[in-house]
C-alpha cells in the first residue's frame, strides 16, 4: 500500500467514526433509540460511556440509529496562495509536503466553444499535435524519451473552453521538468506528421461514432437541448477536419497562449517564496498579446417535443429527456443538488427504487438538473430499457415528475443533504483538488470562497426548497423527450407521445469519392468485362461458385502486426472472418440482416451497422459477385480509357455492382484484374482504397491473385498474402449463427 492511499484509507476510517454517515433517528423516523437488549448484555456494558456526551453506552444496543451523531465540522480548506504578474498571468501556489512530488497545470483560455464552425475538431488536434509534435529544439519523441527516464510526465488536454498543460515530476526532476515545460508552452512546432495522426485519431472517432446507443444518445441530447449548431453540441465532420491546418494550429496558439489568458496552479513539495520567485523569472518578461475576449454564447431555451433516431440493428432503447438547466451561480444551486439527489442519486433513489428495482423497466437510470459554470446546463433523465418496454419506460419517467412535484418527504430531503455533505470531503480530500477547485473558480469569476460556501448551503436547503426546484424545473410540458431504437418492437408508437420529428445521424461524407456511376453500359464496357471475366476463369466457372473460403496473413502496416485470417463467403451475401489476435481468436460475421463480433472467453456483441454495411458492400465488389450479378438490370459497365498501372498499360472500367461501385484497371493484353479502386469507410473514415493484385495462380481452373497491396487516400494500409483458396467447401450455416 502507497503512504498516499493508505492516508486515504485513515480519513475514510476518521470520516466514519466522526463525520456522521451512520443515519441518525431523523434520517430513519425512529423516535428514540429502542433499548431492547437482554440485561446481561447490558452488564457487559457497564461503565463504558460515549465520549462525545458522557453518557453511558448500550453496545448491546442492535439499532444502530441510536447512535448520537456530532454535527459535521465546518469546511474550512487551507487556500493556495495567489499571485499575479504585472502581464496578467495568475498564479496559485499550495504547499504539501506529504510526498516529494510537484505539480503544475495551466489553464489556457479558448476550446472548442471559440472554434469557427467549419473548423470543428480543432481544438483537439490543436492539444495532440502540440504534445507529440513537441517544441523546436524536441521532437516529441525524444521528450516522450527524456520525460520517461525520470518518471515524469507533461501532458496537454483540451476542453470545451480552455486548453490545459500540465506537469508532474518528482520534486528533485522539476527544474529540468520546467525547462521542458516552458520550451513546449512558448516554441511548439507542431509536425505535420503528427498532425495527419491527431486528424487520422479524429476521423476514427467520426467514422465509430454511430457504433454505440449511449453515444448516439448522448451526442443527440446536446443537439436537442441546445442546438445542432450550438458550440455546445456540435461535433467534428470528416469536412471540418479536413479544413484543419498546421497554419491554423499556430495561429490559434499565438491567439490564445498569452500571459493574460493564463492561470498557472502548482502543488506540492516546495517553499512558496522560492517557488513564486522562480516563477516570476521564467514568466514575468513575457510581455505577450492581448487576452483574447471571451465568447458569449446565448443559450435557447430547448424545443418540446418527441424525436426519434433509428437503430435497427439493437433490442434496446435509450430515452433522454431533456429540458434547460442552470448555472452553478443560481440561487437555486443548492436546492437543485438536494432535489438530484433524492431524485437520480443512488441506489435508494427514486428512479432507481422505483423504475428499476420495482418495475424492473431500467439496467441504467438516472438525471437530474445540470449546473454549469459559464453557461445553463441541460436538465436530462435518461433511461435505458429493453425496445418493448420503450413508452412503459417513457411514461414511467412522467409518473416520477409528476411524483416529485408533488412533493418530497422531510426523511428523503434529510437523508440527500447527508450523503451529500458525507462524500464532500472526498471531493477535496487533498491540497491540489482545493487549489484546482480555486483556481477553477478564477477562470469563471466565482468567488474565491464558493467551495466553502457548499456546505452551508447544502445544510440550509429545507423540504420546502426542494419542492419549490421541483416544481420550477421538472416541468413535463417543458421537456422533450428523445429516444435512440427499433421503432418496430416499441411497445406504443412514438407518436402515442405527440408529433414525432425524425433526426438523421447519418456521417457526411468528405470530398473523396468513388468513380462515378456510369448512366448506361456501353459496348466497350460489356467487352471489357467479359475479357476480365474470362482471364479470371470464365462466367461459367465463376457462376459455379457458391462458397469461398480464403486463408491468409494480413499484415497491417500502420501497427507493424501480422495476423493469421480465414474467410468464408457464400454467394447469399454472407461473410465469417477468423483472425488469431495476440489475445485469442476473433470471429466477425455479417449478412444482409445482421452481424456481430465475437471472441473466446469474451462474449460476443452485435456488429454496427455501419461496419456490417461495409462487409457487405466488400462482398459485392467480389469477382465472382460481379460475373453473377452482371446480367441484373441494375448493373452498368462503361470502359474510361486507359492508364498506366506501374509499367503495364490497363483498360479503365467503371461498374456499377449492385448498388456499388468500383473501377477496374484490366491488363490490355492478358485481361487481369491489376487494380480496383472504390470508395470505403476505412477505420479512420471515408477513404479512396486502392487494391493491387499480383502473384495469379490456378486454382481449379479460376486464376486467383495471391498478394494484394491495400492503400487508402494515398497511404499504404495493409497488404494479404494468400496461401489457400478453397472453391465451394462444404460450409455447416450455423457457423454465422451469433453465440449464446
Amino acid at each position: 500500500m502507497t503512504r498516499r492511499a493508505h492516508v486515504l484509507n485513515l480519513v475514510f476510517l476518521a470520516a466514519i467514526l466522526s463525520l456522521g454517515v451512520v443515519p441518525s433517528p431523523a434520517q430513519t423516523g425512529a423516535a428514540k433509540p429502542q433499548h431492547s437488549a437482554s440485561g446481561a448484555a447490558k452488564q457487559g456494558a457497564a461503565g463504558t460511556k460515549a465520549p462525545e456526551t458522557g453518557e453511558p453506552r448500550d453496545l448491546a444496543a442492535t439499532d444502530l440509529r441510536g447512535i448520537k451523531k456530532p454535527p459535521l465540522p465546518e469546511f474550512h480548506p487551507q487556500q493556495p496562495k495567489r499571485v499575479q504578474l504585472d502581464n496578467g498571468m495568475v498564479i496559485f501556489l499550495q504547499e504539501d509536503h506529504e510526498l516529494p512530488l510537484i505539480e503544475g497545470t495551466v489553464t489556457i483560455r479558448g476550446g472548442e466553444k471559440n472554434e469557427p464552425e467549419d473548423k470543428i475538431g480543432l481544438t483537439s488536434i490543436y492539444a495532440s499535435a502540440w504534445r507529440t509534435g513537441g517544441s523546436k529544439s524536441k521532437s516529441g519523441d525524444q521528450l516522450d524519451d527524456q520525460l520517461e527516464a525520470r518518471a515524469a510526465k507533461l501532458e496537454i488536454t483540451a476542453d470545451q473552453l480552455r486548453t490545459f498543460i500540465s506537469l508532474s515530476c518528482l520534486k528533485g526532476d522539476f527544474d529540468f521538468v520546467l525547462d521542458l515545460f516552458n520550451d513546449l508552452l512558448r516554441n511548439p512546432e507542431f509536425r505535420q506528421d503528427k498532425i495527419d495522426l491527431a486528424k487520422d485519431a479524429l476521423r476514427t472517432e467520426i467514422a465509430r461514432r454511430n457504433d454505440d446507443l449511449g453515444e448516439i444518445s448522448g451526442r443527440e441530447a446536446m443537439k436537442v437541448g441546445y442546438g445542432s449548431h450550438s458550440p455546445y453540441a456540435r461535433v467534428p465532420e470528416y469536412t471540418t477536419v479536413d479544413a484543419i491546418t498546421r497554419r491554423d494550429l499556430l495561429d490559434w496558439h499565438a491567439k490564445y497562449v498569452q500571459p493574460g489568458n493564463m492561470i498557472v496552479a502548482v502543488a506540492g513539495d516546495f517553499n512558496s517564496a522560492e517557488m513564486e520567485a522562480k516563477l516570476r523569472k521564467l514568466f514575468s518578461g513575457w510581455t505577450g498579446g492581448a487576452t483574447a475576449p471571451t465568447a458569449d454564447v446565448p443559450v435557447t431555451p430547448t424545443k418540446p417535443g418527441v424525436y426519434f433516431v433509428a437503430k435497427d440493428d439493437v433490442n434496446q432503447s435509450e430515452i433522454r429527456m431533456i429540458a434547460m438547466g442552470i448555472r452553478r451561480n443560481d440561487p437555486d444551486y443548492y436546492a437543485v443538488e438536494v432535489m438530484n439527489q433524492v431524485l437520480s442519486g443512488g441506489f435508494s433513489s427514486r428512479l432507481v427504487n422505483n423504475l428499476r428495482t420495482r418495475a424492473g423497466l431500467a439496467y441504467a437510470v438516472g438525471g437530474g438538473v445540470s449546473a454549469l459554470f459559464d453557461h445553463p446546463g441541460l436538465t436530462i433523465l435518461s433511461i435505458g430499457t429493453k425496445s418493448n418496454s420503450t413508452a412503459e419506460a417513457i411514461e414511467g419517467l412522467y409518473r416520477e415528475i409528476g411524483k416529485m412535484r408533488a412533493g418530497v418527504t422531510e426523511l428523503e430531503v434529510q437523508r440527500a443533504k447527508d450523503s451529500i455533505l458525507n462524500s464532500f470531503i472526498f471531493e477535496f480530500d487533498s491540497k491540489d483538488k482545493v487549489m484546482n477547485a480555486r483556481a477553477n473558480y478564477e477562470f469563471h469569476g466565482y468567488p474565491a470562497d464558493f467551495l466553502e460556501r457548499f456546505q452551508k448551503g447544502v445544510a440550509a436547503v429545507t423540504v420546502a426548497d426542494v419542492d419549490r426546484v421541483a416544481r420550477k424545473y421538472l416541468v413535463k410540458e417543458n421537456f422533450a423527450v428523445l429516444v435512440v431504437g427499433k421503432a418496430a418492437d416499441f411497445d406504443k408508437p412514438l407518436s402515442t407521445f405527440g408529433p414525432v420529428t425524425k433526426l438523421d445521424i447519418g456521417i457526411p461524407q468528405s470530398g473523396t469519392a468513388a468513380p462515378a456511376t456510369p448512366a448506361a453500359s456501353n459496348e466497350e464496357g460489356k467487352a471489357l468485362l467479359a475479357k476480365a471475366l474470362e482471364s479470371a476463369g470464365g462466367t461459367a466457372k465463376l457462376k459455379a461458385i457458391k462458397s469461398l473460403r480464403t486463408k491468409a496473413v494480413i499484415t497491417l502496416k500502420d501497427q507493424g502486426m501480422s495476423l493469421d485470417s480465414e474467410e468464408t463467403q457464400l454467394s447469399g451475401e454472407k461473410s465469417r472472418v477468423k483472425m488469431n489476435l495476440p489475445n485469442g481468436e476473433l470471429i466477425i460475421v455479417a449478412t444482409g440482416q445482421a452481424g456481430f463480433m465475437a471472441m473466446v472467453g469474451a462474449g460476443s456483441r452485435d456488429l454496427p451497422a455501419s461496419q456490417r454495411d461495409e462487409r457487405i458492400k466488400g462482398l459485392r465488389r467480389e469477382v465472382w459477385y460481379i460475373a453473377q450479378h452482371a446480367d441484373d438490370p441494375q448493373f452498368a459497365v462503361s470502359a474510361q480509357g486507359k492508364e498506366k498501372v506501374g509499367d503495364t498499360e490497363a483498360a479503365v472500367l467503371d461498374i456499377s455492382a449492385g448498388g456499388e461501385q468500383v473501377r477496374w484497371f484490366v491488363d490490355t493484353k492478358t485481361g487481369r484484374i491489376l487494380r480496383a479502386t472504390f470508395q470505403a469507410v476505412s477505420a479512420t473514415g471515408p477513404a479512396t482504397q486502392v487494391e493491387d493484385y499480383s502473384d495469379w495462380k490456378a486454382v481449379e481452373g479460376l486464376n486467383l491473385p495471391f498478394h494484394v497491396e491495400i492503400s487508402a487516400n494515398g497511404k499504404p494500409s495493409a497488404s494479404v498474402a494468400v496461401s489457400s483458396y478453397e472453391i465451394n467447401p462444404t460450409v455447416d450455416a450455423k457457423i454465422f449463427e451469433k453465440p449464446n
